[in-house]
């Protein structure tokens, strides 16, 4: 296994930068952001673009992987997190295109994996959304394939705000959806696992991972914390909204050494990549790092 981040927290560092400061604290690898560029308010964690995937060309790749490599790290994977089953046809269309842009790039700079969504559409059912998905998924795995991709999907339900509920922008998070995933995209696609979206589902982990542990390619290091009071004064049918605190790893509930037994069975032998969404750790530069310190220090023990 190798030890990385997620660059989407550092939206105003070059991804030199980043590499050379993630290479200094011992970190490994990175997943890259790749948003598309653009100006204005973006979803939190989101719109971060540390590569521009349409213009970079072969030669631009190998390049930056060089000078990566020179920091001590390497690419894990282009990360990518739009919703590809979104109910206005405009913006369905306009992210998939970009997620296309991202998997060229991947192909032609030789990053294996792109991790992204599934998506969906927050007023339909699973079984809606996965029809919607069959429709959409297919060409954009074709495409996958013919540029040399793999792509991961994160085990996220993205229902974080009330736009977002009843059903979520992701339908990609139950062991029901993912056992379709499998059937239908087996080999091409798999999963970004985190497993601090199981905790607020009350999803069995260790039984997850003996379930899907060979289909994950990628692996977020995500904690999570269930704020009693929120839960206690939303209740379960809020879907987590007001009681789902994303922490900094060995900060929450998840319990890392039952993840990583998990995955080391499991035959995972992949990256682990720190995924920052830990409120107490951002505001400044400085923050943003002593969080990833943080989890760095908690999870170095593991991952061998």
């Amino acid at each position: 296994m190798k030890l990385g981040l997620l660059t989407a927290p550092f939206p105003d560092l070059p991804l030199q930068a980043v590499a050379d400061w993630a290479g200094s604290a011992g970190f490994e690898v990175l997943e890259v952001a790749c948003w598309p560029r653009t100006s204005g308010e973006t979803r939190r964690y989101a719109g971060t673009s540390h590569l521009d995937v349409v213009a970079i060309s072969a030669s631009e790749g190998e390049e930056l992987k060089a000078a990566l490599a020179g920091a001590g790290v390497t690419i894990s994977a282009l990360g990518y997190y739009p919703n590809p089953l979104h109910p206005d046809p405009a913006h369905r269309e306009a992210v998939i295109e970009h997620l296309k842009s991202v998997i060229a790039a991947a192909g032609r700079i030789g990053v294996p994996l792109v991790n992204t969504f599934l998506g969906g559409d927050a007023s339909k059912t699973v079984d809606q959304n996965w029809e919607n998905a069959l429709t959409v998924w297919p060409e954009i795995v074709r495409h996958a394939e013919a540029h040399g991709v793999r792509i991961a999907i994160e085990n996220c339900p993205m229902i974080f705000s009330h736009d977002e509920w009843p059903g979520g922008h992701n339908i990609a998070y139950s062991p029901l959806v993912w056992r379709r995933i499998i059937e239908a995209f087996d080999g091409a696609v798999g999963m970004n696992y985190d497993p601090s979206h199981l905790v607020w589902q009350m999803i069995d982990q260790a039984r997850f991972i003996r379930e899907f542990g060979p289909h994950m390619f990628h692996v977020h290091a995500k904690d999570l914390m269930i704020d009693r009071d929120g839960l206690y004064e939303h209740g379960i049918l809020s879907a987590g909204i007001g009681w789902q605190v994303p922490r900094m790893p060995g900060l929450g509930e998840v319990d890392w050494p039952v993840i990583f037994s998990g995955l080391y069975r499991a035959g995972y032998d992949g990256p682990v990549v720190v995924e920052h969404e830990d409120r107490r750790f951002e505001g400044s530069e400085d923050k943003v790092k002593r969080g990833f310190l943080l989890a760095r220090d908690v999870l170095r023990p593991l991952v061998k």
